[in-house]
């Protein structure tokens, strides 16, 4: 049986139509977006630098996209649940993750099997800003400098010092001291900050590594002291402390990173709005103070960088923890 031409140049007519809405079908769905609320999934629970760093966010970028941006926290197994879930939603905008280095660069090397690939499981839109590290010295033990803790491990042979948790970014930082120094720093995990505190106040353990921020109120009463941060920079919260490289520790320097992420494969455009009114945001003379309250310091960096400062700690951090045997 013979096709007519006329059905033949139809049925062609018709396919190509169906092909080119196919294609406008996405350019379609990215003009509209957003047409309903956006979710920032938070790693932590409520109440900490990232939940309410995501917070500050999402009501300003829910002005300036005209949508409403809410938080979900989704904590537990070292970040990873949060991130999981955000490597395996739709790349259709509306479901990110307030990135850092716990779920990328730490807590998926902390498990037997790695959940998902910290690099190529996400988009990473924006650098948030970072905070520091401090390492820090109950005031009993006499330690008063980074140098006279490496003294110190070495003439007693070991030195505790105790972090949030294990595998976390202290934790971590702590294992990079003994490391790169040779000096025998011996981890007491605690579980949180609050009670490693605690324990630092009373000489339970010598030495203390944790961000920065809610440890200034006992720096300034002279209760604990701290020996430096383990920034590039000095934190604005105590511009007085040396940084670990103005101690003689260059490789030492390590930074909580704080970002937006989604899932791979983000359109580019959606990628570049979200960029730009991020950074938008960060320059707000509200956001920065809350920023400074935070001690995180805004870098606005391009979407490439963002990406080579994941993949930089992701290759320093992993294979720290392996190789420290961390396991959660």
């Amino acid at each position: 049986m013979t096709i007519p031409t006329s059905t033949t140049r139809r049925g062609a007519l018709q396919l190509l139509a169906a092909g080119a809405a196919s294609l406008a079908l996405p350019a379609l769905a990215l003009a509209q977006w957003p047409d309903k609320p956006i979710k920032i999934i938070v790693t932590f629970p409520p109440g900490g630098s990232s939940d309410i760093l995501a917070r500050v966010l999402a009501e300003q970028l829910g002005k300036k996209l005209g949508q409403a941006v809410v938080v979900d926290n989704k904590p537990g197994a070292g970040g990873t649940i949060g991130g999981a879930q955000v490597a395996a939603a739709a790349p259709d905008g509306y479901t990110f993750m307030l990135s850092n280095s716990t779920p990328l660069a730490l807590g998926p090397f902390t498990l037997e099997k790695q959940p998902y690939d910290p690099v190529a499981a996400f988009t990473h839109i924006v650098s948030l800003g970072s905070a520091p590290l401090v390492v820090m010295a109950s005031k009993p033990s006499g330690i008063t400098s980074f140098a006279e803790l490496e003294a110190r491990a070495r003439k007693d042979g070991r030195l505790d010092f105790g972090s949030g948790g294990p595998g976390s970014i202290g934790h971590i930082h702590g294992e990079l001291i003994r490391k790169t120094t040779g000096a025998n720093l011996v981890h007491v995990p605690y579980r949180g900050g609050a009670p490693m505190t605690t324990d630092l106040l009373a000489n339970v353990i010598p030495v203390g590594i944790d961000v920065i921020t809610a440890y200034v109120p006992f720096f300034k009463n002279g209760q604990l002291v701290p020996l430096a941060v383990t920034g590039s920079a000095r934190s604005p919260l105590m511009p007085e402390v040396p940084t670990i490289v103005e101690v003689g520790q260059p490789k030492l320097v390590l930074e909580n990173f704080f970002g937006l992420s989604g899932p791979a494969r983000l359109p580019p455009e959606m990628v570049v709005r979200l960029h730009d009114a991020c950074n938008e945001v960060l320059v707000m003379p509200e956001v920065q103070k809350k920023l400074i309250e935070l001690g995180i310091v805004a870098k606005p960096e391009s979407t490439a960088r963002f990406e080579a400062i994941v993949k930089e700690q992701v290759g320093v951090l992993g294979p720290t923890v392996k190789a420290a045997g961390i396991k959660l």
